[in-house]
């Protein structure tokens, strides 16, 4: 058996305590969402340039979208802190793999810098799940609306699921808004 006096065992108990703390430290850092917060301009005249023209696009073509994915009876305030982590990467999740499609040209280029911000949102807040809750179970609301994503991504075209989550990106990026603040959300 190994015997140590006061000294060395207060060293590594200083120690122990150290590396415990810089471990916690380094998860809370790794999972700063603070600068999602407040959206630099330029990001969000990138989104609004990119809904425009795809508005643009729109009304050259005759697509009937019935889907109403992004209707919902509650608002992301009214959702616990996880379930809007889990909202929003089923969100994020969705609008980069539509982003992603093929298309024209010039509407490729338009959403090259959506489509990397909405990437990088993406890959930090799944760092932060893997950091805070990972076994959390989704309330009966968010369960609700994530059987109807799947349902949507099944049944509906990919037109529709492109048309409607680009027509609705600015919810998308006020609900990381909310994830970002976490307990003050409107």
């Amino acid at each position: 058996m190994l015997h140590l006096g006061l000294p060395p065992l207060l060293v590594l108990a200083l120690v122990a305590s150290l590396a415990a703390a810089f471990h916690r430290n380094a998860l809370k850092q790794s999972c700063s969402l603070s600068k999602y917060q407040f959206l630099l301009p330029q990001e969000l005249k990138a989104v609004q340039k990119m809904k425009e023209q795809f508005e643009d696009i729109m009304l050259l073509s005759d697509r009937k979208c019935n889907t109403r994915l992004f209707y919902r009876k509650w608002s992301t305030a009214e959702l616990s802190v996880p379930d809007r982590v889990m909202l929003v990467e089923a969100e994020l999740d969705l609008a980069t793999t539509m982003l992603g499609l093929p298309t024209t040209p010039s509407f490729a280029k338009t959403r090259q810098r959506p489509l990397a911000f909405l990437t990088q949102a993406r890959e930090d807040l799944r760092g932060c799940m893997a950091s805070e809750a990972p076994s959390h179970q989704p309330s009966k609301k968010l369960r609700h609306w994530l059987q109807k994503l799947q349902t949507a991504m099944r049944t509906e075209t990919t037109g529709c699921l492109e048309a409607s989550t680009i027509l609705h990106l600015f919810q998308v990026l006020n609900d990381l808004r909310c994830v970002a603040l976490r307990e003050e959300c409107t």
